[in-house]
Parts: structure tokens; C-alpha cells; sequence
């Protein structure tokens, strides 16, 4: 992946300062990167090139090459690219200054995107309230690149070895998650557990499900990202019921009792989740059943204590 972002740039650059559009050809022999051997390779991966960069907003064109209008180019026009100043006064360089020190991913550049604003100087940061978007960039820069080339990824994941097709990546609550199709259905994964990632080599192995977003195919509650299947049985006091209810999720069955306290049955992929969020509610939630669960609940909270 390292490999493709570096090709990425180097194209983006040449083509943002060569004033002029060229040619695929002269793109070969010009911009670092494109070592294919046969004509065949560096057409598929000009052309995934081309794909990755128009799917990031990026205005390139094809204008002709010279004023007799035989030959076309790539060109990316400055001027439709080049961001304006956006004209942000001193305070709302702050507040976005202060975004970049609770935000990182395994690096500072959103910082020094703030600096070339006119804000304050990019530093390293150590606040206790910061958000870590990720630093394992191998593990996550394949996955990324299985994602957009629609490669198939074999993984080890809790001690079992799964074949999935990689249908998206998604940021919820300070980890990555995958989310992928495996077998008939879509399964959600958490990028740092995955183990010993293998992307397969070629190309266009499946298509994504119709319609398909991975942001509204990720589960609703934490719990329920995972690959258990467990049916916790849970009753909230009256106290807490309310906030209880706000929390889960619109599939979950949940019985009022006359006190006000509810009883919910909850659909658990994930115990280590669900235990941690149930901490939570301290003495406002009992957990009933299951057994096994119950007992890995008592465990954390005596190793806690």
C-alpha cells in the first residue's frame, strides 16, 4: 500500500506542475512508480490509478495535447483543484487546531495542514482526551487497498481463519473496523485483532451487495461488532432504564415492568464490549443469564477491584 500512496503523489505532483497534459505514455516514463514491465500491466494499473483518483475528488481530464486537437492528455487543472482560502478568522483556526490534538492517525499531518493555515505551530501532543485513529498502517493500509481493488483477504481472527471478500473500512469509537462478506452474510471485524492478514493478488475478485454503504451495515451498539453469538438477558432499576433504552439497539426486546424497570434481551457478538459497557451502570443493571457470561462479568469486575 506504501507503494501505491507514494505512486499517488508522485502522479498528483506531476501532473499539478507540468502545466500541460500528457500522455499515459509519457506518464510511464516520467513519473516514479510505473516499473511494469509489459504495456498490459501498466494499463491496469494506470487505469486503477485513474479510478483511485477520481473517486477522491480529484478533477483529472483528458484535454488535447497540442492546438491541432490529434492527440489527448491527463491534465489536472490548478485551478479546479487548488483549494481556496477559506478566510478562517483567528478563533476558528483554534478550534480546529485543538481538533487536530484530539484526532490523530499515527501522525501529525493534520497538524501541519493547520500550520500552512496560518495557525499554531505543529507540535507533538500528549492529551489525556485524545482519540487515536489507528497507527498500525500496514495491517490497515492492506486492508485499504483490498478494499479498493476488491481483492480477497484471508485472516486469523480470535483463533479462527476466515476468507472474506472486503467490502469496507469503518471508524467507530477509537478502532477500525472491516466490514466484510463472508460466506452469505456481512460480518464486522476489529482491525487490531485481526492476525496474520494475507491479501489475495488479483483484482475485481467480487462485487460489493447493491446499494452497499459500510457505515449503515455497521452494527448500532459496540457488542454487536464481533463473531460470538450470545443472548444476554439483562434487568435495568428504574433509574437507569431510561438511559438504558436510549443505548440499545432497535432490534432489541425489551419488557417494562410496572416499577419502571425493564428486562432486555440483547444480541451479543462481542462479551468484551457489552461487559465494558455494562460496567457502566454500576448497580443499575443486573446481569441475569447467561451463565458463562455472568461469570466472565463477575471475573472483570473482581480483577478490577
Amino acid at each position: 500500500m506504501h507503494r501505491v500512496i507514494e505512486r499517488i503523489i508522485n502522479l498528483l505532483a506531476f501532473l499539478l506542475t507540468v502545466g500541460r497534459p500528457v500522455t499515459a505514455d509519457e506518464i510511464r516514463h516520467t513519473v516514479a512508480g510505473y516499473d511494469e514491465k509489459s504495456d498490459e500491466a501498466f494499463r491496469r494499473t494506470f487505469e486503477r490509478d485513474k479510478d483511485l483518483i477520481r473517486s477522491l475528488g480529484v478533477p483529472l481530464r483528458l484535454d488535447f495535447t497540442d492546438a491541432y486537437e490529434v492527440e489527448k492528455g491527463y491534465a489536472i487543472r490548478p485551478e479546479e483543484y487548488a483549494l481556496p482560502d477559506p478566510g478562517l478568522t483567528d478563533e476558528e483556526r483554534a478550534a480546529l487546531w485543538l481538533a487536530t490534538r484530539m484526532a490523530r492517525l499515527g501522525g501529525d499531518g493534520a497538524a501541519s495542514a493547520i500550520f500552512k493555515l496560518g495557525g499554531a505551530a505543529a507540535t507533538s501532543t500528549g492529551d489525556p482526551l485524545s482519540a487515536d485513529l489507528g497507527s498500525d498502517a500496514t495491517a490497515l493500509g492492506a486492508l485499504f487497498e483490498a478494499v479498493v481493488e476488491r481483492r480477497r483477504v484471508r485472516f486469523r481472527y480470535r483463533g479462527t481463519k476466515r476468507r472474506a471478500a472486503p467490502y469496507g473500512l469503518v471508524h467507530r469509537r477509537g478502532h477500525w473496523y472491516l466490514v466484510a462478506g463472508v460466506g452469505e452474510e456481512n460480518r464486522t471485524f476489529r482491525v487490531d485483532r485481526i492476525e496474520a492478514l494475507e491479501v489475495a493478488a488479483e483484482p475485481g475478485a467480487f462485487e460489493r451487495p447493491p446499494g452497499f454503504r459500510a457505515a449503515e451495515g455497521f452494527p448500532e451498539a459496540p457488542w454487536e461488532a464481533g463473531t460470538d453469538e450470545v443472548d444476554a438477558v439483562v434487568r435495568f432499576d428504574a433509574a437507569t432504564a431510561w438511559w438504558a433504552r436510549r443505548q440499545l439497539g432497535t432490534e432489541t426486546k425489551i419488557t417494562d415492568h410496572p416499577d419502571g424497570a425493564i428486562t432486555a434481551r440483547i444480541k451479543v457478538a462481542s462479551p468484551e464490549a457489552f461487559i465494558g459497557w455494562l460496567i457502566g451502570f454500576e448497580d443499575g443493571a443486573v446481569l441475569e443469564r447467561p451463565a458463562e457470561l455472568r461469570r466472565r462479568f463477575v471475573a472483570h469486575l473482581r480483577e478490577g477491584s
